[in-house]
């Protein structure tokens, strides 16, 4: 009832608060409407509009290129062989990455550590100041673990790089800076 009312009195207020003249008498045009369609039917419409084509067309435009060389080397990888009791052991390897612009970087895996079915793997990332202009590169270090199955959580300690790609691990500025349950959790592993 209030939804009827409301407009009702909107109206009655405009018309009330203006002066109207009726200046001319006014007719509506007769329209003789013959629809021969079913019942519930709209009518169909023909409408012509533009046609349009859509082709290809060979031009020569910039587009930017990042040339990344990958070149498989045989290097020596460490690997960590944790026992335990009862527990059957999984071969993985443990690869930290990280996406860098601007300067050449240097990325390597500092500590493992380990507090119950968790692993830390905790790099250091150095840069070497070396200007790689435009160029986009992606580096990485790896230890390979035989161990039982643990959950990982890949930790670099140095300024995060500004590209997407890098918010999959956790950054911290120091050593000092990693939380409490990391710092206390047993190295098992550590770069001499």
């Amino acid at each position: 009832m209030k939804r009827i009312i409301l407009p009702i009195g909107l109206a009655l207020a405009l018309f009330t608060s203006c002066d109207i003249n009726k200046k001319d008498s006014a007719e509506l045009p007769e329209v003789d409407v013959d629809v021969e369609t079913e019942a519930g039917e709209l009518p169909e419409y023909d409408i012509e509009w533009a046609d349009v084509d859509i082709s290809t067309k060979t031009e020569t435009v910039e587009v930017p290129k990042v040339v990344v060389v990958m070149e498989e080397e045989e290097v020596e990888v460490p690997t960590i062989d944790v026992d335990m009791p009862d527990e059957e052991n999984v071969e993985q390897s443990l690869v930290v990455e990280a996406e860098i612009t601007d300067t050449e970087k240097d990325l390597e895996i500092q500590e493992v550590r380990a507090s119950n079915k968790m692993l830390y793997v905790i790099a250091n990332l150095e840069d070497l100041g070396t200007d790689i202009q435009d160029q986009t590169m992606r580096i990485q270090d790896q230890v390979n673990l035989n161990a039982p199955d643990m959950s990982v959580k890949y930790i670099i300690v140095g300024e995060r790089p500004d590209r997407v790609f890098n918010n999959k691990d956790a950054y911290y500025n120091t050593m000092s800076d990693l939380p409490q349950k990391v710092q206390e959790a047993d190295v098992i592993y550590s770069r001499s």
